[in-house]
């Protein structure tokens, strides 16, 4: 019987142990899921891309940065409390960006009494979309022709030095400032999110985009390529007034909901603080020659097309075989006969290799179809006039043409043909074209004095016969209100006063 009374108080002491083991196991849970475990600061440290959560250093969590930006534009208040805050901006409302120096005391030395440089870009958030970023935002040209992604409002920014944006890359700018300075960027956006959405039967939903900055010191060559920092956040787009509207929306729906839900969601706050980022992936270019007030250090941070970037850069001219005098002097001018091959040359030829890769399976034939306007859209209105004309091999045309004739010279040759006999069965009548380009009847008058061989000066006044057989006075406004290619039959009468002549436009 003792050794069956003696079970129970074994058994009684392993089960107290089991508890007590149980009780601190608890503990633990407990002082792990502790406040300290929720700091806003481990909240900030996290990446903005998941995806690049191995491309930033552990040390970084709690790390303070050596600089912060800061946009004036309010989050919304409908982002759930792990995720990324949102933005609304109003499309081409002009936002402050606050470029702060948030450096230590002896924190990057060598930067004290120098400028760095911020380049600014508005890219997509979207994976899917960064995949084929340069053909959204390539057909965004096409429809936009001469607008730019984003700019700076330059008279309302401080401190910045040297703004700059490259017009072949219409989502970039940069510029040089200096840290121990109040810096602030005033930013515009003018595309819209919705702008790169399927469009099916209304009210789709926009993309989001991304605000980026990249800041960078000199090396030593005095460029502009050692990185510092980068800082993005993400922003939606909308029409103006829209960003107010959606904010309100978003608020309404807030207030809504229950207490409990509330929780689940961050705060709406004032500013949108850009958060630390991997930066801008760096590629060589085929072509390193420098855009048109750029030097070569400006597209150290930028991305070739098969990464994804909005970044445009002409490709290198493709090798041409070895041809004849002949076939050089044949592409002189584009033929419908021409291959794509040919036409490839003929830009090149040209000065259009910036426009090589649009147009790289189009032959002689498609180009010569291409309308004025469709140039323009495709190319933008400079270069676009530029190409139509060369397209067309021809001279600009003038603003207005007119035919003309001498009265006295039908005449006479009517009255000829009835003294020798003939019967006038049909007259031919020879015109000489006038070409105006000022549509000015000073033009007018030397165009014609060349034609009669006489000095302007003898030709006293121009009349137009109106209605009833009157003479109405030929100005400026009446010659731009002429039809292209009107005929007139001139005739000359003798000024009464001198040896000058009126002439009569029939």
């Amino acid at each position: 019987m003792a050794w069956a009374l003696k079970l129970p108080l074994a058994d009684e002491v392993i089960e107290s142990g089991l508890v007590q083991d149980f009780d601190a196991s608890l503990s633990g849970i407990g002082q792990e899921l502790g406040a300290g475990a929720y700091s806003m600061s481990d909240v900030l440290a996290l990446p903005i891309f998941k995806q690049e959560e191995s491309n930033l250093p552990p040390e970084n969590e709690n790390k303070i940065l050596p600089f912060q930006y800061v946009l004036c534009a309010a989050t919304s208040p409908a982002v759930k409390l792990h995720d990324e805050t949102l933005t609304y901006l109003n499309q081409g409302q002009s936002y402050e960006i606050r470029m702060l120096d948030n450096r230590k005391i002896g924190e990057l030395p060598e930067i004290n009494g120098k400028l760095v440089k911020s380049i600014f870009r508005v890219v997509f958030h979207d994976r899917r979309l960064q995949y084929t970023e340069h053909q959204q935002l390539e057909g965004w040209r096409w429809n936009r022709p001469g607008d730019r992604i984003l700019d700076i409002d330059i008279p309302m920014s401080v401190g910045i030095i040297d703004p700059r944006a490259n017009p072949t890359q219409l989502n970039t700018v940069e510029f040089l400032w200096d840290p121990s300075k109040r810096t602030s960027v005033f930013i515009q956006v003018h595309c819209i999110s919705t702008e790169f959405t399927m469009r099916k039967h209304g009210g789709e939903k926009g993309v989001p985009f991304r605000v980026q900055i990249d800041t960078f010191k000199e090396n030593e060559n005095g460029e502009y390529t050692e990185h510092l920092h980068s800082a993005s956040c993400q922003i939606k787009v909308f029409k103006p007034k829209g960003a107010d509207r959606k904010q309100k929306t978003d608020r309404e729906k807030m207030e809504k909901r229950t207490p409990h839900e509330k929780e689940k969601y961050q705060p709406s706050y004032e500013t949108t603080i850009l958060t630390e980022c991997s930066p801008w992936p760096e590629i060589t270019y085929v072509n390193n020659a420098p855009s048109p007030g750029f030097n070569s250090s400006h597209s150290s941070f930028s991305i070739g097309e098969g990464n994804g970037s909005p970044n445009h850069q002409p490709e290198p001219p493709p090798p041409i075989a070895d041809v004849s005098h002949t076939s050089e002097l044949m592409l002189v001018n584009l033929l419908p006969t021409s291959t794509p091959q040919e036409a490839q040359q003929w830009l090149h030829q040209n000065r259009f290799s910036t426009f090589s890769r649009l147009f790289r399976n189009f032959s002689g034939a498609d180009l010569l179809k291409l309308t004025r306007e469709d140039v323009i859209q495709i190319c933008g209105p400079a270069d676009g006039i530029r190409l139509f004309n060369a397209l067309k091999g021809r001279m600009v045309r003038p603003r207005l043409t007119i035919y003309v004739c001498q009265e006295s010279q039908q005449l006479r040759d009517l009255q000829q043909k009835h003294e020798d006999g003939d019967t006038v069965t049909s007259t031919f009548f020879v015109y000489h074209a006038i070409y105006l380009e000022e549509l000015t009847a000073v033009e007018l008058t030397e165009k014609l004095a060349q034609l009669f061989s006489i000095s302007s000066q003898q030709i006293s006044q121009i009349y137009k016969q109106g209605p009833t057989g009157i003479h109405v006075l030929i100005s400026d406004e009446m010659i731009q209100n002429f039809q292209d290619e009107s005929c007139f039959v001139l005739d000359t009468m003798k000024a009464e006063t001198n040896d000058s002549y009126h002439i009569i436009l029939k």
